[in-house]
């Protein structure tokens, strides 16, 4: 994701290019509908880390607070990576799921909408 600054001439520093990730790259992740999250979580995340381990490692540690997060029917998550649609294969790693550096990834879970329907 390519950064245009709107002041012409501007030549800041760009902190957060991949190589200052230590071989990691950042995956904005969000879970939509839950808005006990106010916004995508920034993740440094190994580019070889299979998408299963996102799904069964990464996310109960973020987002396993929530009530929902126990009742969610991983077979019918709705994924998007960007505004495109995604149907990950959870056995291949981010980057051959076309995860790049600074990637949104958001999930949406049918049926659930939030603590008490909060969000529907």
């Amino acid at each position: 994701m390519a950064l245009v600054s709107l002041q012409p001439g501007y030549t800041g520093v760009v902190r957060d290019l991949e190589e200052n990730f230590h071989g990691n790259r950042l995956l904005f992740v969000n879970w939509e509908h839950h808005l006990m999250f106010c916004a995508p979580m920034a993740l440094p995340l190994p580019p070889a880390m299979p998408f299963g381990a996102l799904v069964n490692e990464v996310l109960p540690s973020l987002y396993g607070s929530h009530p929902d997060f126990s009742k969610i029917d991983w077979s019918t998550v709705q994924w998007k990576h960007g505004r495109e649609n995604l149907v990950p294969d959870l056995g291949k790693s981010l980057d051959e799921n076309g995860l790049t550096h600074k990637s949104v990834l958001r999930f949406t879970t049918p049926g659930l909408t939030g603590i008490a329907g909060s969000s529907a």
